[in-house]
This record gives C-alpha cells, sequence and structure tokens, in this order.
C-alpha cells in the first residue's frame, strides 16, 4: 500500500475510531492497573491475564503497567527496570529525577546550552535526551517542569527504543509513571518529614470504600512541601499538590475510575555554579588570579526576582469492561494543561563578562561577573488523547496467544509567549554574590509567540506465542502514526544582526512579524520482533531487534529551516535496537537477575560534514546492563544495578569538546544500589552506593573551561525503627561522607551543578 492511500485508510478510519472510543466509554477498561490489589485473574488455555501488582513486601514488580506488555518482565524480551514506591519511599526520594538515580546510567546530567539553563526533568538515558519521552499511565506528560511522585506507585524504565509502544519517542528508551488510584481497601498513609537546609514536607494518602455506593472507592493523595535545596543558597521548592480517584464497580466485570490531579509549584529555580579553578579549567586573559580558587558551591547568582512558577492539571477517565475471562477492553481518555511562568539569571563565566581590581588584581573580593543571560520561560502544554485497547488470550491449536490491539487520538499543543526586558541586572560578585541586587530589569509579553501543536492518529498491534508447550515465546509488535505537526512564530523586528537578529522587511520598526509558518506531516512505521527461550521455567534468554523514530517537531513542536533536525523536509531521526540478554528468578521468584548486552544506533542525524547528504549522520550507543532486585530473605530486599556503555558517532563531527568520538553527557560506567534488612524486633537498616563515571560536555566556542567532569561515588544511607505496627521513624543520610562533586554541567562548560552534600532527613511514616 502506497503511503498516500495508507493515509487516505487512516484518514477514513477516523470516525470509526471515534464510534468504538465512544462504545469504549460505554462499556470498556483502563490501561494502567490496579496498584496494591490484584484483581481479577481470568485463564485461558494455561494463561492468565493479572492485573500490575506494585510490590507490597520487597522491591521486585513482576508486571510493566501496560497492557501493550502481554507478558511478566522475566518473559519480555527487553530490559524494563520497574522502581516502586518501598524503594524510593525508604530513600526519601520525592522528584522523578531523585528516583530515576536508581537506573544506572540514567539521570539529569546535562545543564543547558551556552546562555540558558536547562529546567524540569532533563534526563538522558543511554547517550540520548529522553526528556520528552517521559509518560503518566501510558500517556505523554508535557512540559519542561520537575514531577513530584507523591501520586506515584512505581516508575517504569523501559530501556531500547519505544517507538511500538508510544510512537514518537527519544531513540532510547522512555519513562512512565504509574499513578495512584482508587481499590477497595480503607487505609491511609503518609509522611511528615523535616531535614536540614530547611527541608520540610507532609504527604498523606486516604483510601476510603464508598457504602452508598456498592464496590466503589475515593482515593486522595495530598501534598504539602516548602523546603531548601540542600547546599544551595537561595533556592527553594515550595509545592502543593492534590490527587483525587474515584473508582466504581470495582468488584465488577465493568470498572471506571475518574483520576485528577493538581499540582502548583512556586519555586526559585537554580542557575548553577561557575567552574572557575574546577580540575580541567583554564584561565581565560584577566582571569589568571583565580586559578585556585574556586567559589564556593553554595553560592547564588541570581536574584530575587528569579522565579519558577507551575501550576499543573490533569483529569482522565478509565473505563475496564471483562467480556469474559480472557477478554478485556480498555479505554483511557486524559485532558491536561501545564502552565510554566519562568525566569533564570543565567550567566557565562568568561574572561569578558569577569572583571576585578586592575590595581590590584589578587584582590578577589573585587571581581564581579556580569548577570546577562535572564532566561525567560512563559508556557503552556495541553494534551487531548483517547486511548482505546482490546486484550485477548486466545489459543490456535497448541499455540496460545497473549493479543493486545488498539488506537490512539492524540492532539498536542504548546505555546511559548515571547517577552520584552527592558533595564539590567547589576553585576554579582564574584564569590559573594548578593541576591537583593536587582537592578532594573523588567520584563513582560509583548505580543508574539511560538506556537506548535502536533496531531496523532495511531493503530497497533502486538501478540505474544507461547509455542511448544511455552518453551518459545515469539513476541512482535507493529504500530502506524499518522502525524502532522504546525509551527507557527512571530516576534518583534529590530533589524539587527546576530543570534537575536529579526528583519522587518517593510514593516516599521518594532513590528510583529511572521518568523516562522511551517507544517510537517508522514506516516511512521514502527515494529519490534522478539523470541525468548525457556529452558528452565524460573529462566528466560532473549534476543529483542526493535527501531523507533522521532520526526521534525517531534521533541519539542517546533520546525525550521536550514541544516536542523526540525527541518519539515527532513527525515525522521530513526533507531535501531538489538538487544540479547539473560532473566533469572531465583530463589522460588522472590529474587531476579537480569543481564543484557545491546547496541542502538541512530540514523538520520544532521551531518554538517557532508552538505551534501546532510542527513548522513549516524551515532552508536553498545552496552552492559546488569541487575539485581527482590528479596534475599524475607527481611532482606535489595535492588542492584550496572551499566557499561560505549558511545561513538560514528558518522559526521565529533559532538564531544575533548575530541573523543564519545557521545557527551553518558556515563561510560554507572552503578546503583540500595538494601534494607528489617530485624524482628522492628529496627530496619539500609543504605546504597552511587557510581557515576566522568562525562564529556558539548563542543562550542567556550575557552580554557572543563572538557569533562569528573566520576564520583556517593554513599547514602537509612535508619529506622517501628515505634507501632502503624508508625515508623525513619532517618535519611545523603552522601554520607560528604563527597564534593559535580552532578552535572552545561554544553560550555561554563557552570555546573554541585552534587548534592551530606544531608539528613527525619521522617514519620505512618500507615492505617
Amino acid at each position: 500500500m502506497s503511503i498516500l492511500r495508507l493515509r487516505e485508510t487512516m484518514s477514513a478510519a477516523a470516525p470509526a475510531y471515534l464510534a468504538l472510543s465512544c462504545f469504549g466509554f460505554a462499556a470498556s477498561p483502563a490501561a494502567a492497573q490496579e496498584s496494591e490489589q490484584q484483581t481479577k485473574q481470568p485463564v485461558l488455555g494455561g494463561v492468565t491475564v493479572i492485573d500490575t501488582a506494585i510490590a507490597e513486601d520487597g522491591y521486585k514488580v513482576d508486571r510493566p503497567s501496560s497492557p501493550k506488555f502481554t507478558q511478566p518482565l522475566r518473559d519480555t524480551p527487553q530490559t524494563i527496570q520497574i522502581i516502586d514506591k518501598q524503594l524510593f519511599t525508604e530513600q526519601g526520594a520525592t522528584t522523578l529525577s531523585e528516583v530515576l538515580r536508581n537506573s544506572p546510567g540514567v539521570g539529569t546530567f546535562y545543564a543547558g546550552e551556552n546562555g540558558n539553563t536547562t529546567s524540569g526533568d532533563s534526563v538522558r538515558m543511554r547517550g540520548f535526551d529522553t526528556s520528552s519521552s517521559i509518560f503518566v499511565d501510558g500517556i505523554r506528560d508535557l512540559g519542561a517542569i520537575s514531577r513530584d511522585v507523591f501520586n506515584t506507585d512505581a516508575v517504569e524504565v523501559a530501556k531500547g527504543p519505544a517507538g511500538t509502544d508510544n510512537g514518537r519517542t527519544s531513540p532510547t528508551g522512555a519513562i512512565n509513571m504509574v499513578s495512584k488510584r482508587a481499590s477497595l481497601e480503607s487505609a491511609l498513609s503518609g509522611a511528615l518529614s523535616v531535614g536540614t537546609d530547611g527541608q520540610r514536607r507532609v504527604t498523606a494518602d486516604v483510601n476510603q470504600t464508598l457504602g452508598a455506593l456498592s464496590s466503589s472507592a475515593l482515593r486522595l493523595n495530598l501534598l504539602w512541601q516548602d523546603s531548601d535545596v540542600a547546599g544551595r543558597d537561595h533556592v527553594e521548592n515550595q509545592r502543593v499538590g492534590l490527587a483525587a480517584s474515584l473508582g466504581l464497580g470495582l468488584d465488577s466485570s465493568t470498572r471506571a475510575w475518574l483520576n485528577l490531579l493538581y499540582v502548583d509549584q512556586d519555586n526559585i529555580p537554580d542557575g548553577y555554579v561557575p567552574t572557575i579553578a574546577l580540575p580541567g579549567w583554564q584561565p581565560q586573559a584577566g582571569l589568571e588570579p583565580l586559578a585556585g580558587h574556586p567559589v564556593d558551591s553554595k553560592n547564588f547568582y541570581g536574584t530575587r526576582k528569579d522565579h519558577d512558577d507551575v501550576t499543573a492539571q490533569m483529569a482522565t477517565l478509565i473505563i475496564e469492561h471483562d467480556f469474559s475471562d480472557s477478554v478485556r477492553l480498555t479505554n483511557v481518555a486524559r485532558a491536561g494543561e501545564t502552565r510554566q511562568d519562568y525566569l533564570l539569571t543565567a550567566f557565562m563565566s568568561t574572561g569578558a563578562n569577569i572583571s576585578g581590581d586592575p590595581a590590584n588584581p589578587d584582590d578577589l573580593s573585587a571581581y564581579r561577573m556580569t548577570r546577562g543571560n535572564p532566561t525567560i520561560r512563559d508556557s503552556r502544554n495541553r494534551i487531548l488523547t483517547n486511548q482505546l485497547n482490546l486484550r485477548a488470550d486466545f489459543a490456535t491449536g497448541a499455540v496460545e496467544h497473549n493479543l493486545s490491539i488498539g488506537a490512539e487520538i492524540t492532539g498536542e499543543k504548546q505555546i511559548l509567549y515571547s517577552h520584552s526586558a527592558a533595564g539590567t541586572l547589576p553585576p554579582a560578585n564574584l564569590y559573594s554574590p548578593d541576591w537583593n541586587d536587582t537592578g532594573d530589569y523588567t520584563h513582560s509579553r509583548n505580543g508574539a509567540a511560538a506556537r506548535g501543536k502536533t496531531n496523532t492518529l495511531a493503530f497497533y498491534a502486538f501478540d505474544t506465542a507461547k509455542l511448544f508447550s511455552g518453551l518459545l515465546l515469539v513476541t512482535g509488535g507493529v504500530r502506524i502514526d499518522h502525524y502532522k505537526t504546525s509551527f507557527f512564530s512571530n516576534a518583534v523586528c529590530n533589524n539587527g544582526t546576530g543570534r537575536g537578529a529579526v528583519p522587518c522587511g517593510t514593516a516599521p520598526l518594532g513590528s510583529i512579524v511572521t518568523t516562522a509558518d511551517l507544517e510537517s506531516k508522514d506516516t511512521l512505521f514502527s515494529w519490534k520482533l522478539g523470541a525468548v527461550l525457556k529452558p528452565a521455567e524460573p529462566v528466560s534468554l532473549y534476543v529483542n531487534y526493535a527501531i523507533s523514530q522521532q520526526p521534525p517537531g517531534g521533541e519539542a513542536f517546533t520546525l525550521a529551516t536550514g541544516d536542523n533536525a526540525n527541518n519539515p523536509d527532513f527525515a525522521p531521526q530513526k533507531a535501531k535496537t538489538i538487544e540479547a540478554g539473560l532473566k533469572w528468578d531465583l530463589l522460588d521468584g522472590a529474587l531476579a537477575f537480569n543481564a543484557a548486552l545491546f547496541q542502538t544506533r541512530v540514523l538520520n542525524e544532521i551531518n554538517a560534514a557532508d552538505p551534501s547528504d546532510i542527513q548522513s549522520g549516524s551515532k552508536r550507543v553498545r552496552g552492559l546492563e546488569l541487575s539485581l532486585v527482590g528479596n534475599i530473605t524475607d527481611a532482606w530486599s535489595i535492588s542492584a544495578g550496572y551499566a557499561h556503555q560505549k558511545t561513538k558517532v560514528t558518522n559526521g563531527n565529533p559532538v564531544a569538546v575533548d575530541g573523543t568520538s564519545g557521545l557527551t553527557y553518558a556515563p561510560d560506567d554507572s552503578f546503583s544500589s540500595w538494601t534494607s534488612y528489617r530485624t524482628p524486633f522492628g529496627l530496619e537498616v539500609a543504605g546504597g552506593v552511587r557510581y557515576t563515571s566522568g562525562m564529556r560536555r558539548g563542543t562550542d566556542g567556550a575557552v580554557g573551561t572543563p572538557p569533562r567532569t569528573e566520576g564520583y561515588t556517593v554513599v547514602d544511607a537509612m535508619l529506622g525503627y517501628a515505634i507501632t505496627d502503624n508508625i515508623m521513624l525513619r532517618a535519611n543520610a545523603y552522601n554520607l561522607f560528604d563527597k564534593d562533586y559535580v552532578a552535572a554541567i552545561n554544553k560550555s562548560g561554563y557552570r555546573y551543578v554541585p552534587g548534592q552534600p551530606q544531608t539528613f532527613l527525619l521522617s514519620a511514616d505512618f500507615r492505617f
């Protein structure tokens, strides 16, 4: 079938899909599974359909939440790590970025471009940016914000191409947050936490069955936090959150949940710290006296004007219907909006921006640094989607099948409002900055904006065929996404030169003129194929091949002309991954050991070295991952993982400033672990070690800045005591040995993120 005919077929299918969706709302189901409660377990020919069960004792979770994964983790031919809430609760983790520390090689290693600083969950995995591939209950979550986990049961990290599962994605995986939802139990739990550096946080989780409504329940999750950031002056995280889940018919064949989420954040963002005198730093002209004199890592170079105000709202309707013990229909509909108002004072610690006392260059107290790069983000992201899934288990002769088919229709929009600024921010004292120095700097919307939107209609099918009495499992999936992205932007013209130039043409100076009006549409075809060999019941040997694609504008709703990946005339970026591994459930299934070898090749990259074939660029990541998660004994739990990866630009200019062919912000080696032991008399002892090797930064015109970060090892610990069966006191120690380290660095190497210093957190956890 030609692409044109395929598009026509999909367009014609849209009304049928909408009709099917309406039916789904009337008599259907849910893609995310019940947390804390295993519901029905229909059986067909030895095939069992089970809702995802979040671990209640130990860290091991056996099944992903999405119905697109038809098998337990052990029989899924892909590296998928599920980080359960018991694990990140013990660690005192409160944000997605903190939870992801449990996944080796995954983290916020990147601190922004030259004059701009990143905000929110800037996550990288297996060498590539994964920030635009973050999902909540299988639905893309938009916005450059920091996500709290107060309403999260588990975080699923699917490594390798996830295009068949989710549509357009990062080349190397996706992250899914599994939300809490109402269940048929009456329970109350929560935590009160206080810590060093002014950390204060309260959470509550209330689930109550509704006697007036048979088999129904209401769940409320509440959040209040007002915390400084450990080791950083003036940086602050304030947030309140409310999540409500109403469940109806929870023990019937037709179940429904209405989930609402509201989060309001009032933060002071972090502009980070100059890399002056760090290892690898060389002074530019005029900065020679600064050698050997790094600034205090606590210093804050912004002003009281800096702010990060976020409002996130989400409404999700989930309906499930069991037609029989082996057929389930699920429909998930969501409307969501995120607003962000952000001002951060960034800087470039160059010789041109730092000056001292010419008469006394050794007087460090006289050095001033220009606050010349305020970063403004005034954005609104919206999503409206409906996802329909049919899960059916059946047999054809001696072959058992687990089939999952479905359709998704999604509309996503982003608006970035443009601002004009007046006045200036005064220079900051390099070694003793004063955040009260706000100057006369002001900014406001100027009537211009950048508007991007993507509409997608997708159909998918997954099947696992069990052959030779379950000795061999063959799993395959296909997905077709028809998308259309449009982008329009305008700006105040200035007839200037350089990066900020906006020609006026025939319009008067200061007029708002159109700078882009572009469109991209196409049909993406993604697929994956895997095989699992089970020589013994607790052992699975597997191999898997999968692709994913990221079309122009698919990452940030932005299209542009010229030689960049967002040019609508260019082909989508394509990733191809092959993975082979072993999954072994030990100790009667209580402990899971996984080992995987993988290679990912990313094609259609921009190759500035070959203008005649600009998309001939390619990159490659090869690696090994090992993990161990579960219970060694009933009282001893463990979660540990190691990742080794070798990254390379296989065709194109180097992207790392050190001149090597490796990729940036991708540690060659990383290790993460956490283990806990519970004594019979209520004492719990836990701790973990995290190691990340050094990372290369990007290349640009920066001179004298560190070309890479150094590796670091951090030890965390926890001591808990159960006063009663319902109340536990917990003391967490982070960076127990107070290791100084660089957690992230920006592209130019002018700014770095200091690692969390030695910090203590006291909590009272309660559950009734």
